[in-house]
């Protein structure tokens, strides 16, 4: 799909476009990382609007991978640990899955390295334990 829209590129457009990514981070060897953050269940609307975004990316960039990559990102897996575990068939069905879907820790290590899914989780179940008292007595007691 990438080199198609390539493909179809022109630079005679009167208009200038742009996109805004939900997460853009470029990396000391010039690489640039494109992210749409999507819940792990989006409906086949989202899905098949988020691989236009991704695609959007591309065509604006005027390149492809590995020099402009585009996903969209699940900041989770809510069926598991491992990508094979993932079922929600829209997602499966309706983005180019293999190529341009990012899911829990595949996200993760690229934006904050490896482990870095483990040690978010870490710090949360940290302040989940040093907070627990007071959010049970600010949601009993806080109205």
């Amino acid at each position: 799909m990438i080199d198609a829209v390539l493909s179809a590129r022109r630079d005679d457009d009167l208009v200038p476009l742009k996109a805004t990514a939900d997460l853009y981070i470029r990396t000391k060897d010039g690489r640039r990382y494109y992210f749409e953050m999507k819940s792990p269940m989006p409906n086949k609307g989202q899905c098949l609007e988020v691989t236009q975004r991704l695609l959007w990316f591309h065509l604006l960039a005027g390149e492809s991978r590995p020099a402009v990559q585009a996903y969209f990102a699940m900041a989770y897996n809510p069926y598991g640990p491992k990508r094979s575990d993932y079922t929600w068939n829209f997602a499966l069905n309706y983005t180019p899955f293999g190529e341009a879907v990012l899911i829990a820790d595949e996200f993760w290590n690229i934006v904050g390295g490896k482990h870095a899914m483990e040690d978010l989780l870490s710090v949360y179940q940290e302040v989940g334990r040093e907070k627990t008292k007071y959010m049970l007595d600010s949601l009993a007691f806080g109205f």
